[in-house]
């Protein structure tokens, strides 16, 4: 993880390059309530910007193993997404649930953690295995993704 934590010393005023691919049982993503079927990867730049923030914009490539909610099979989220982050210490800014919080004094920025909080945004909690699942009878419980089932009746269950 020490390629995701950056010592702003190394800014001087450039970019400081972010690069790792994490896997899926590393500590950071311990808190989170889903398992990722894949290693995570993920590369981004870190800048200083002009008002004394940090901002810093990536991609962020992993997926996560889940259940589909109509039919219970295994699905499978891919998150491949760009992201910007905003690091900032200024009061101001920090109502903006947006920001990253930075303690004072500001010595080293964790990329790691804020990544960890993007990704558990865009994980879906009703993820599908595919986008036309007919999920489970109501009736029998079979899946209706295999065809219709012993209690459907001119297409519909009873």
């Amino acid at each position: 993880m020490a390629m995701l934590q950056v010592d702003l010393r190394q800014l001087s005023g450039g970019a400081a390059t972010t690069s790792a691919t994490l896997a899926p049982d590393d500590p950071v993503f311990s808190v989170l309530a889903f398992e990722f079927a894949e290693p995570v990867e993920i590369d981004g730049v870190l800048r200083e910007t002009a008002d004394g923030n940090y901002f810093w914009r990536g991609h962020v490539y992993t997926a996560v193993a889940g259940e589909c909610r109509r039919c219970l099979e295994p699905a499978l989220q891919v998150i491949d997404e760009d992201i910007e982050l905003l690091f900032s210490a200024n009061p101001e800014l920090l109502d903006d649930p947006s920001v990253y919080a930075l303690p004072e004094p500001v010595m080293t920025i964790d990329v790691a953690s804020a990544v960890r909080e993007e990704i558990a945004l865009k994980v879906s909690a009703f993820p599908l295995c595919r986008p036309g699942c007919k999920g489970l009878c109501a009736n029998c419980g079979a899946d209706m993704n295999a065809g219709p089932c012993a209690c459907t009746t001119s297409g519909t269950t009873n």
